[in-house]
Parts: C-alpha cells; sequence; structure tokens
C-alpha cells in the first residue's frame, strides 16, 4: 500500500505493518531539502497514528542513505527583509525540533536502513532512530567540519549517547569515514547486510519488530529514553506504572497463552490492519 506523501522525493510503502520511508533524491544522495524535509515532517505524525504501522523504517533510494542537508540550497537569498539572528536560531530550532526531535520521540520502533552514505544531517536522521542496520558497503560520517560547521538535528546530543563522549568527539573532530563494520563494532549499527541483499533483509529484519507486541514496545522506549536523565527511583516507578498497564493488556494475555501452548503469539489479527487511533 503506498501512503501519500505529496511529493515523489519522499515515498512511503506500507506492507506486512512496516511503513518503509524513502528518501527518493538519489541524484543529490538523498540530501535533505525544501521539498523532501517538510514532507517528512509532515508524515512522520501521520504515520504515528495509524495503528496499521508497527515499525518506521526511513532508507534512501539508490547507494545512499542520506548525505546531509543539500548544499546547494545552502545560503542561497532569500525575498523580503534579513531575518535576525535570533529568528534564524528560532527558525532552526524549531526545524531540528520537528524532524529529527520528533522522529525520537515516536511512539514506534524506527529503523534506519543504510544502503551507503549517511553524512552530516543525514546521519543526525538515522541516529535519531532507534535501530541503524547496514548494508556492508555503506559508512557514516560526521562530516560538519568538513564545511565548516559544528552540527544540527541532534547529531552532537544522539552520538555521545550512543557511543561515549571520547569516540563521539574524536568522529566530529576527524570526521573519519566510519565503515558499516567499524559501526556495528561500536555499537551504532546493529546488523550489517549484503548489498546484494540488504533491501530484503533490512525489512524482514523490521517485520519482526512490526509484528510485536506494539503497546509493550512503546513502552520499552518511553522507559528507555526517561531512565537516559532521570534517578533510579523515578525510573523504578516509571517501569512499575508500564508494567502494570502491559500486564493488562490483550496483548500480554496473548503471549502468556502462546507461551503455554507452545506456539508464537500473534499480536495483530492480520499483517495488514485498517488504519486508525494508535493500538
Amino acid at each position: 500500500m503506498q501512503i501519500d506523501t505529496g511529493t515523489d522525493e519522499l515515498l512511503c510503502d506500507l506492507q506486512q505493518r512496516v511503513a518503509t520511508v524513502t528518501l527518493n533524491k538519489p541524484h543529490k544522495k538523498n540530501a535533505l531539502g525544501d521539498i523532501l524535509t517538510p514532507a517528512l515532517r509532515a508524515l512522520l505524525p501521520t504515520l504515528e497514528r495509524r495503528s496499521d504501522v508497527g515499525c518506521v523504517m526511513i532508507t534512501g533510494a539508490g547507494n545512499a542513505f542520506c548525505s546531509g542537508g543539500d548544499v546547494s540550497e545552502m545560503g542561497a537569498p532569500g525575498t523580503g527583509p534579513a531575518p535576525t539572528q535570533e529568528e534564524r536560531i528560532a527558525t532552526l530550532t524549531e526545524k531540528q525540533r520537528t524532524l529529527t526531535g520528533r522522529l525520537y520521540e515516536l511512539t514506534k520502533p524506527t529503523i534506519a536502513a543504510l544502503p551507503g552514505a549517511a553524512a552530516g544531517a543525514g546521519l543526525s536522521l538515522a541516529l535519531a532512530c532507534d535501530l541503524r542496520v547496514a548494508s556492508d558497503t555503506a559508512f557514516l560520517v560526521t562530516a560538519f567540519r568538513n564545511i565548516g560547521l559544528s552540527g544540527d538535528y541532534g547529531a552532537t546530543w544522539f552520538l555521545p549517547r550512543l557511543v561515549g563522549l571520547a569516540r563521539a568527539k574524536s568522529l566530529f573532530y576527524h570526521s573519519q569515514r566510519l565503515t558499516a563494520a567499524e559501526a556495528m563494532d561500536i555499537g551504532l549499527v546493529d546488523r550489517v547486510f549484503s548489498a546484494a541483499t540488504f533491501r530484503d533483509e533490512a525489512f524482514h529484519y523490521a517485520v519482526e519488530i512490526a509484528n510485536g507486541p506494539t503497546q509493550a514496545l512503546a513502552r520499552i522506549k518511553q522507559n528507555l529514553h526517561a531512565g537516559i536523565g532521570q534517578s533510579l527511583e523515578d525510573s523504578f516507578a516509571l517501569e512499575a506504572k508500564n508494567m502494570i498497564a502491559s500486564g493488562a493488556s490483550a496483548q500480554a494475555r496473548e503471549a502468556i497463552a502462546a507461551f503455554k501452548e507452545k506456539r508464537r503469539p500473534v499480536f495483530h489479527s492480520s499483517p495488514q490492519q485498517s488504519s486508525g487511533a494508535n493500538e
């Protein structure tokens, strides 16, 4: 099932509860720009609301994930009075909050599937996802220092939390390329698949998550995100609240029944449910 995004620069296909979102500017290595990026911002809450979406997987067309911001659009003169520095800061802050911030907080599990390069803000987009899988020909690079920039879209917040502060500093200061295998070694990528079978294997990886216990996964994500910045006591309280709510759910009852009956649990009545409110 195709979901309309309003532009050919962003595609969305829904199969087996996986919404595959494809950045579709292969001639520019899927660079973010004035058409693609607003479309992605608008799509995320739509996918979050749909009950037939169990997982969101973001990927890129061709041989790249995303090369970052479209440099050809940077510094282009606008119309009307030039914005003040304060206005520019406020605008960029809001753009970041509504893209990678929104992606990070999405209640559905999110996966970045990297067929090739993830660089600059494209890397930020991948880091905002819960998990990353990569083709064995992919590479990751911060890239910001290469064009004299300090980084945006959460890169300097996400990366230290994933690989540690010292390693994040090295990756930003030197801007060295990480191969998929190297990224997996430091925990930045969860799985590496052969380039020849990458898209099929990434999809099947996502299907397993998408067809899991949706409500429990959303609560697990909430626990993990909150736990980064709160005390152990506060985490105990949140875990207790979510554990009790999960235990009372139909999905938990199904999982327990399946365990007793020695079968796989079926959390959703069909691979493709009708759209509607969140489960």
